[in-house]
């Protein structure tokens, strides 16, 4: 189950796993695609799944990571009804503004925040996405006061920042690296802990002087929870396998993104750590979903 549409990174990633189990234990694995309610459709449809090694969830930032402090109540727990099998990949996202903009680094965005609070705009694909909650970040981080405008979607809500309608905004790599290779947009910086390997060039915000900024997207594979033990550890062997291969890794990074396989626990600790740390951010900001 991937609770995205088809097309994105999300399914990408599912379609490459789904490829290698069905090459590794000869039974077909269909990707379904079930989006809506930001992921939580999806997630919840896998979540009261049997617990047999059948079905698998593609989990995601915003569904596992973010919803838990995002929305009042949501049907399942990211923690307690999933049995991590591996991460797969984790992807940044890129402080992008307008070329005509008279900034240069990011640090020069806040300058001109505080000449003009509340004037900035960022855009993102909707309120309570990891990139809107990258803009409440870099509020929260250096005191500014910016405009959050919401879309339906990464498209429109980087295209409005390449017509010079919106002043930024924080989209994923996958997404952002094309229109800043093509000179549509301009990177000022990413927000992962190092520099990514698609903008080599362009700084993390941290070494932009914005201490403490660390956002991240991510990619995995879960089962629901209670799935047999040797169930889980069959399914992590063959996608860390495959995760190893060089033309799965080529694929993958060629998107922007970072291939990163893990233990089941490796998994849950990480996910542990970003749902606590999106939960700060969410708190900081007064970002509730209505």
């Amino acid at each position: 189950i991937v609770p995205w549409t088809a097309g994105g990174t999300a399914d990408l990633m599912a379609r490459i796993a789904g490829q290698k189990y069905a090459e590794a234990f000869g039974q077909q694995f269909v990707v379904d695609n079930r989006p809506g309610a930001g992921g939580l459709i999806g997630t919840e449809q896998a979540a009261k799944s049997a617990p047999d090694g059948h079905t698998l969830l593609l989990a995601t930032t915003a569904p596992n990571s973010v919803a838990p402090s995002f929305y009042s109540k949501i049907s399942f727990d990211p923690v307690k009804d999933f049995a991590s099998i591996s991460l797969m990949s984790t992807t940044c996202y890129v402080l992008s503004v307008h070329p005509s903009m008279a900034v240069k680094t990011a640090k020069d965005v806040v300058a001109l925040a505080k000449a003009r609070p509340g004037q900035l705009t960022f855009s993102s694909p909707g309120t309570g996405t990891p990139n809107h909650l990258s803009g409440e970040m870099l509020k929260m981080l250096t005191g500014i006061d910016m405009q959050h405008v919401p879309y339906k979607g990464s498209a429109q809500a980087i295209g409005d920042v390449i017509g010079g309608q919106i002043a930024m905004s924080f989209e994923n790599i996958v997404v952002a690296s094309t229109f800043v290779k093509s000179g549509r947009v301009k990177a000022l910086a990413v927000t992962s802990p190092k520099r990514a390997a698609a903008l080599p060039n362009v700084p993390t915000l941290a070494e932009s002087g914005i201490p403490g900024f660390e956002t991240v997207g991510w990619f995995g594979m879960v089962a629901p929870a209670n799935t047999p033990r040797d169930v889980v550890m069959k399914l992590n062997a063959e996608l860390v396998r495959a995760l190893s291969m060089a033309d799965i890794k080529e694929r993958i990074t060629s998107l922007g993104a970072e291939v990163v396989p893990s233990t089941p626990e490796g998994m849950d600790q990480f996910n542990r750590g970003q749902i606590a740390l999106w939960a700060k951010v969410v708190k900081a900001s007064g970002a509730k979903a209505d």
